[in-house]
């Protein structure tokens, strides 16, 4: 998901509480990113050698260079539809803060079934069991046991949606599995951390002819859709520029050790120095500005500030002899990164979770007749608006708001609704036959900024190629978020 806002965190204090308890991994496989509504994880011990530091070092080997698309054993996704079908049996793996939240909207959502959950914590998948006798549906199928269970819930006959609520490290393997068995799959932020990953994620979508898609819900937020519909419908003239962010003070949270168990979003700041978290902030702009669709990302610059304010923290408010203190710090405070497009547009992304100031995904616009800007929203746009002087952004959502808000005016769920309008659309889609709103080109496009960020702070702000994930498919114009509402 996203981290529209931050929520309360939920803690069921359920960790070890069964016979068997939880190893650690198996705990890290169930934080989930609670509040941020991404199930994002980390790996291993700081200064351990782990997954993480392999992807690393995998991408120092050549993610950078001239990046030349491997030869296609597959045909494109680009505008396969799913299969019709009047029922959506989904499989749910990870069930930490994200993914019980989000089965509560999976079963809100008409003509969805949920028929298995997994996670290798038992008190979880009881508590989410329930849920789902509660809401009037057969008690699904639970695959508790061991951290590789999902292999057994992805092979059932009975699924046709797996949904992906893990940590980061797990979601390219649970991606790859899902697709291997005959399932679409939808994963939380970010799809996978290494450029071989994403490009082997790309192969077997197009090989499977499964979608694999990143669930980024701040593409359904209320505002995002109606400067995505205003941008089409012309009102910002030519497009220039645009910016998104993730800068979201997590300071106390990433010290809790109730909120992101391990702690393993922490220990993701020993590891890289890049833009963690690009896809919040990435996915709304390239929707409109039609990246993949008429215009595509080619290169990525990416500064990055010291890395001070996680140990500051850590100084003030962590006692004496707290693990945390064995941990150094590499991932700058803030990141900035410029993205390039085919066309010459401009697109800023920024990364800060680790200094105080409010939260913001900037989500900003600009063409050649005004611009947009939000947190607070604000728009200046020619005829409209004169003397240097905001505009009001509501009065255009009347003409321009998407339908989907318009037919859900109070959607139920976290964020905002943009949860429950991302689970109802991507099932929509499916029930009904259609070509779901973003692909797997656009996971792989809107992941590539967490390595090759990395790579560009390493080597001074060196521009990094971001590689043609479509194969030259992006010349082409085609349909995206901005839908028109089908026929039911």
């Amino acid at each position: 998901m996203n981290d529209a806002a931050p929520q309360t965190p939920q803690h069921d204090g359920s960790e070890g509480s069964d016979h068997t308890p939880p190893s650690r991994r198996s705990v890290l496989w169930t934080a989930g990113a609670a509040g941020a509504g991404i199930g994002l994880g980390a790996l291993g011990t700081a200064g351990s050698a782990s997954a993480a530091e392999s992807a690393v070092t995998a991408a120092e080997a050549g993610a950078g260079a001239e990046a030349a698309a491997p030869k296609r054993h597959g045909r494109t996704m680009v505008g396969v539809p799913f299969e019709r079908r009047s029922t959506v049996r989904v499989g749910i793996i990870g069930l930490g803060n994200r993914g019980c939240s989000m089965i509560d909207l999976f079963l809100a959502v008409p003509g969805v079934k949920v028929v298995a959950i997994c996670d290798p914590v038992k008190s979880k998948t009881e508590a989410a069991s329930a849920k789902v006798v509660k809401a009037g549906q057969p008690a699904p199928a639970v695959y508790t046991t061991g951290e590789d269970d999902y292999k057994n819930l992805c092979k059932r006959g009975d699924i046709d949606f797996v949904y992906v609520a893990t940590p980061w490290d797990f979601h390219f393997d649970m991606a790859k599995t899902a697709m291997l068995n005959g399932k679409h799959v939808g994963v939380e932020c970010p799809v996978a951390l290494q450029l071989d990953q994403l490009w082997e994620l790309v192969d077997l979508s197009e090989r499977t002819r499964r979608h694999c898609m990143q669930l980024e819900n701040c593409c359904y937020g209320k505002n995002e859709m109606r400067v995505l519909r205003m941008a089409h419908a012309g009102k910002f003239g030519d497009l220039l520029h645009g910016a998104g962010a993730y800068n979201h003070d997590l300071r106390g949270l990433m010290f809790d050790p109730d909120y992101y168990e391990g702690p393993w979003r922490r220990l993701w700041h020993t590891r890289l120095r890049g833009d963690l978290y690009p896809n919040h902030g990435f996915g709304p702009v390239a929707n409109y500005m039609d990246l993949n669709r008429g215009d595509r990302a080619v290169s990525i610059t990416s500064v990055g500030s010291p890395a001070l304010g996680l140990a500051q923290y850590r100084a003030e408010n962590m006692p004496p002899g707290d693990p945390s203190f064995k941990e150094s710090y590499i991932e700058s405070d803030r990141t900035i990164s410029l993205v390039q497009t085919a066309k010459g547009r401009v697109i800023r992304l920024e990364h800060d979770v680790s200094t105080p100031h409010p939260y913001s995904r900037i989500n900003s616009l600009g063409g050649t007749r005004g611009v947009f800007e939000d947190y607070p929203e604000r728009i200046y746009l020619e005829p409209d608006h004169q003397d240097d002087e905001w505009g009001d952004f509501s009065k255009y959502a009347p003409e321009f708001d998407h339908w989907l808000w318009k037919e859900h005016a109070n959607p139920p769920g976290g964020h905002g609704g943009m949860d429950y309008m991302m689970v109802y659309r991507t099932m929509q889609c499916m029930r009904l036959g259609l070509v779901p709103d973003f692909d797997v080109y656009d996971a792989a496009t809107w992941t590539a900024p967490v390595p090759l960020s990395h790579l560009s702070i390493k080597a001074k702000g060196m521009p990094q190629q971001i590689p043609d994930f479509t194969r030259g498919e992006w010349k082409k114009s085609r349909p995206g978020m901005d839908s028109e509402k089908p026929k039911e």
